[in-house]
């Protein structure tokens, strides 16, 4: 306990001070300039541990916490920039559990795929499986996570169904092949492990696959596939 606290107040140090020298200064009273008449010599002093009146820290120690500070806070900003959902006030659930899986599937330790059944903009049925992880990787999803735009399913997309057109495709994505001719219905082959991820709701979805079925003020229906790629 004694050492976390000990650890901390060193954090605290290099948060609060720029550079060394401006740790050092902090620790010279004007007591030390009057007799000593230099202030380098008190800086000396200082890390020496004959002055000062707090911590004594290195400069070696100093310098290695603050590059691991400096570090964190370009790795939260980067990861700030690269989530679309971060700061951003979602009251549907779905677009909760969209959030909830960014990072896992922008980082690829999740590929999920989306099921949406809703109207296009001329008022036509369409339903669709979006995989989640490419079009991360493909589209700004800022809009979507700002309530600006909806996601619905294209023709592009791992599965589409226009119920007016009839217009129907399936496609292969960067994390899936589509299996559409089986007997068991509609099938997907995750192509890092192999896995197969069955989508028929009265059965399983498969290995380290689960279906989350949910509620949505923005869609008629709503269901992620999750899938946790396991490297073989």
């Amino acid at each position: 306990m004694e050492e976390d606290n000990a650890a901390a107040a060193l954090d605290n140090i290099v948060t609060e001070f720029h550079t060394y020298e401006d740790f050092l200064d902090s620790q010279i009273t004007s007591l030390d300039l009057y007799y000593l008449e230099d202030e380098e010599l008190a800086r000396q002093l200082v890390e020496l541990g004959y002055r000062g009146s707090g911590e004594v820290l290195k400069r070696e120690e100093f310098e290695t916490r603050k590059a691991a500070a400096e570090a964190s806070r370009l790795s939260k900003r980067s990861q700030q920039k690269t989530l679309a959902s971060v700061g951003k006030e979602l009251k549907d659930n779905f677009l909760k559990a969209l959030a909830e899986r960014e990072e896992a599937n922008r980082s690829g330790k999740m590929t999920s795929i989306i099921f949406i059944r809703d109207r296009n903009a001329l008022g036509q049925e369409i339903s669709g499986y979006i995989d989640y992880s490419h079009r991360l990787k493909t589209e700004d999803f800022h809009p979507y996570f700002n309530g600006k735009k909806r996601l619905l399913p294209r023709a592009t997309d791992l599965s589409f169904y226009n119920w007016e057109t009839q217009v129907s495709t399936s496609n292969v994505s960067a994390n899936y092949q589509v299996i559409a001719e089986n007997s068991s219905g509609l099938l997907f082959k995750n192509k890092t492990d192999r896995k197969i991820l069955n989508v028929d709701p009265k059965a399983s979805p498969g290995d380290n696959s689960s279906r989350t079925p949910l509620q949505s003020e923005l869609y008629s229906q709503v269901v992620i596939y999750d899938h946790i790629t396991r490297r073989t």
